[in-house]
């Protein structure tokens, strides 16, 4: 999948120091029981999701996790992930909504904060934007959006010109909506919400979806790639970044605690692996997991 370069939101820049993942305490690892987790280019990869991060996915959920997502893509989408993939919930739509399975049916929560309304002042937004750049294009997943609008940056587009992606998001912002870049989209809305706020907003309604006991605060752990997923690094004790992450460094004020040493799912699968082993006490600093050894050789990966 195309990246848009770091220097295309060169506005703000900061100098950011961030520790290997395989220089946390293993300890400390142990003691973490919930995994939530950005999907674009944190979980898949070059547009894939792969049989190694997919069955990374299953470990964390088999060994008791709690697995939450909490990605940017659509309410059509999260209804899927919510009722096929091995989570106990799914925020989507950057922290508009939570959908969960319960009693056998998929329900939701809205977040407090997204309101529908905002669709007139969005369609009004888009006009906006396509005035200033007719090359626009909404993301291809838009007809399965309830909250936001996601311009394609490209992932089905050309990349963008940098200078023209930091004037998008200018003007999304002079229109009193939020907007946010991801490796793949600008995300914007109307509303008092983002990620942090979605999932917090779903574990003040008690986690419905969650198999078991809700871990405490402390003991949960969040992993993503892109400027989007900077709340979520703020306000978790334990976060991580995929190595692709390290382009957008310079353009957050709160980066994650570690990095890994694979991008995208190779990434994903080396925290995994290691947090598993962590729990089990066969955790190694000095040896590759084998998740990462298995992604290393997966030619989605590597091509």
């Amino acid at each position: 999948m195309s990246t848009i370069p770091l220097r295309c939101i060169g506005a703000v820049t900061h100098t950011q120091v961030v520790a290997p993942w395989a220089t946390a305490a293993g300890e400390e690892l142990a003691r973490i029981r919930g995994v939530c987790l950005d999907i674009d280019d944190t979980l898949s990869t070059k547009g894939k999701l792969t049989a190694e991060a997919f069955a990374a996915l299953w470990d964390l959920h088999e060994a008791g996790y709690c697995v939450v997502p909490v990605t940017g893509r659509p309410a059509g989408w999260c209804d899927q992930i919510a009722r096929f993939w091995p989570v106990d919930a799914v925020i989507g739509e950057n922290g508009a909504f939570a959908f969960f399975i319960e009693n056998g049916m998929r329900r939701r929560l809205d977040t407090p904060g997204a309101y529908v309304g905002g669709r007139e002042q969005l369609q009004g937004l888009g006009a906006a934007i396509q005035q200033r750049f007719p090359h626009a294009r909404w993301a291809s997943d838009q007809a399965y959006r309830e909250f936001d609008l996601a311009i394609d940056l490209c992932e089905d587009v050309q990349p963008w010109q940098q200078n023209d992606v930091e004037a998008l998001l200018a003007l999304c912002r002079a229109a009193g909506a939020h907007a946010r870049l991801s490796s793949i989209h600008v995300n914007t809305w109307f509303g008092d919400y983002d990620k942090r706020r979605g999932f917090e907003g779903w574990l003040a309604q008690g986690a419905p979806g969650v198999r078991s006991v809700v871990p405490e605060p402390d003991e949960w752990l969040f992993i993503g790639d892109s400027p989007n997923d900077e709340p979520l690094f703020a306000s978790f004790r334990h976060s991580v970044g995929v190595a692709n992450l390290a382009r957008f460094l310079p353009l957050l004020e709160t980066p994650p605690h570690w990095l890994t040493n694979g991008s995208s799912g190779a990434g994903f699968c080396e925290m995994a692996g290691r947090l598993i082993a962590a729990r089990h006490g066969t955790d190694s600093r000095s040896e590759a997991p084998a998740w990462m050894n298995r992604a290393a050789s997966n030619p989605v990966l590597n091509r």
